[in-house]
């Protein structure tokens, strides 16, 4: 009995040792805001959760959307601009996220066939080769989100 407590407790520090997180990235909370004028883009939303190392978030792909690009809008003389960004670092254990008004994706070319409560499948793509397919709901532009963050 003393020798399976022993076992117990050692399996136990071993696993607290461990570091924590999950493996690779997480995404959650998807969404995008279609545009109010067809043609133009429309925003896309999220939160990416770090793993148990720094990573950088490359790109997003989709099947029904022509290019995405990584965008952040940030003060610049008192006036408020949008700048492209070549990638976004995750480190370790951080939750980033990409919100109206901050970190967002730019969806160029979105499908016609998109319309608000269609899901848009999204694949994020890491520095460290992970991969991570999401569905992103949609909604109207105009229509409030709030009900979609916890």
């Amino acid at each position: 009995m003393r020798r399976l407590l022993a076992i117990s407790f050692a399996a136990l520090a071993l696993t607290a040792c461990q570091p924590k997180g999950a493996e690779k990235p997480v995404v959650e909370d998807a969404w995008v805001r279609l545009p109010a004028v067809a043609g133009r883009p429309a925003a896309g939303y999220f939160v990416v959760k770090g793993a148990r190392a720094d990573d950088r978030l490359l790109r997003i792909d989709s099947a029904v959307v022509n290019k995405i690009e990584l965008h952040e809008e940030v003060m610049n003389g008192g006036v408020m601009t949008m700048r492209q960004m070549a990638d976004v670092p995750l480190p370790k254990g951080a939750d980033v996220s990409f919100a109206p008004g901050g970190k967002h994706a730019m969806l160029f070319g979105v499908d016609a066939r998109i319309t608000p409560g269609t899901a848009i499948p999204m694949l994020f793509t890491f520095q460290s080769g992970a991969r991570i397919e999401a569905e992103a709901k949609t909604v109207a532009a105009g229509d409030d989100m709030e009900h979609m963050h916890p």
